[in-house]
């Protein structure tokens, strides 16, 4: 049977553990401080913490779950990894240069059941949640690889928007949230965070109630029913009505801003006609609504779906500036690589099938 990741156990949650186990509470700062600030690949390596403590720690956790498969490295200095979990399932983890920092994109589950067309994470099926450990052990793993160059870097921003749907693994991604937040580990600080839902309304409610201070963006895509519908099934669950009337509830709930999230598809949501419909449908938000226009990566080679063309993509945007919309064109990383989600474990999975 596999150990638990150390890395999914929050501060307090370690502490608890530590005592009921005969430790003194102390020792959840100590080993904190070894795990994510000196960040030691072996319990072992603790030289401040008693030796029977340590052999607990062996006893019932490890430091390392995931193994990596592969490393794509970008002409723009971004850096998409596959990692194989201990049950030999792939996910993805992609690291971006920005010029406010290092910024990391973490996956929640192993593949998708919101089933998105246009999406390289539903082209399989959700498999299972990521525990909180798996999570974070993402992000150590990428710190761990500027630690073996040599590098003095740091990651210091997190979007939680790799495959998976993170409002559909709440209490993983709650506990991940709080782990990489804590100042007594990462201290990422809570608005370097965004985290991405493509609309599960009554997470958003929750999401709201719990007042992290994290970011939050809506996977939108579309501005009216039918159209999203036909793109995005979740929409049958949850319609634009009842998902900004969540939007709304956060809003006020938070004061907080929102980014809605926009791909744009060829002849199929590009047109002025639904930058239009999308400024109606954000009008009374835009003092805190952020809308996001993604230029699309074809998922595989004979893809149901185009890139918009530059003038699509200027009209939508001016469209929406001209309403008053808050937006902006997300600048592409990693085109030079399988840049689209869930991509790159897309096409391993098929090579080992066809092995």
């Amino acid at each position: 049977m596999n150990k638990e990741s150390i890395y999914g156990l929050t501060f307090d949650k370690l502490t608890n553990w530590l005592v009921e186990h005969g430790q003194k509470a102390f020792r959840a700062k100590q080993i904190w401080d070894w795990i994510y600030v000196k960040r030691v690949t072996a319990f072992s390596d603790m030289n401040n913490v008693n030796k029977a403590c340590i052999q607990l720690l062996e006893d019932h956790f490890v430091l390392h779950t995931l193994k990596q498969q592969i490393k794509q490295e970008s002409a723009d200095g971004t850096i998409k990894f596959l990692f194989q979990l201990q049950d030999g399932n792939l996910i993805e983890t992609v690291l971006m240069r920005q010029k406010y920092g290092l910024s990391v994109c973490v996956t929640t589950q192993v593949g998708c059941n919101i089933g998105c067309t246009f999406c390289a994470s539903g082209l399989l099926k959700k498999n299972r949640d990521l525990t909180s450990g798996e999570i974070v052990e993402q992000i150590m793993n990428v710190q761990h690889h500027f630690d073996q160059e040599g590098k003095e870097e740091r990651v210091s921003h997190i979007v939680v928007m790799g495959i998976g749907e993170p409002f559909d693994n709440f209490d993983h991604l709650v506990d991940f949230l709080t782990i990489i937040n804590s100042q007594q580990g990462l201290a990422i600080g809570a608005r370097h965070i965004t985290v991405s839902t493509s609309g599960l309304a009554h997470k958003i409610y929750e999401f709201a109630d719990l007042n992290l201070q994290v970011n939050l963006a809506i996977s939108l895509h579309a501005p009216n029913d039918d159209l999203r519908t036909r793109i995005m099934k979740i929409n049958k669950a949850f319609p634009l009505e009842k998902l900004m009337q969540a939007v709304d509830y956060y809003l006020k709930k938070t004061n907080r801003r929102i980014t809605f999230e926009y791909i744009l598809l060829k002849d199929v949501n590009d047109h002025k006609e639904e930058a239009l419909q999308l400024a109606k449908l954000l009008a009374n938000k835009r003092h805190l609504a952020y809308v996001n226009l993604i230029p699309y990566n074809p998922v595989y080679e004979h893809d149901q779906y185009q890139r918009s063309t530059p003038e699509a993509i200027q009209t939508f945007y001016e469209t929406l500036q001209k309403k008053g919309i808050n937006c902006v064109v997300r600048k592409e990383h990693g085109t030079d690589i399988d840049a689209a989600c869930g991509q790159l474990r897309s096409k391993q999975i098929k090579k080992e099938k066809a092995r």
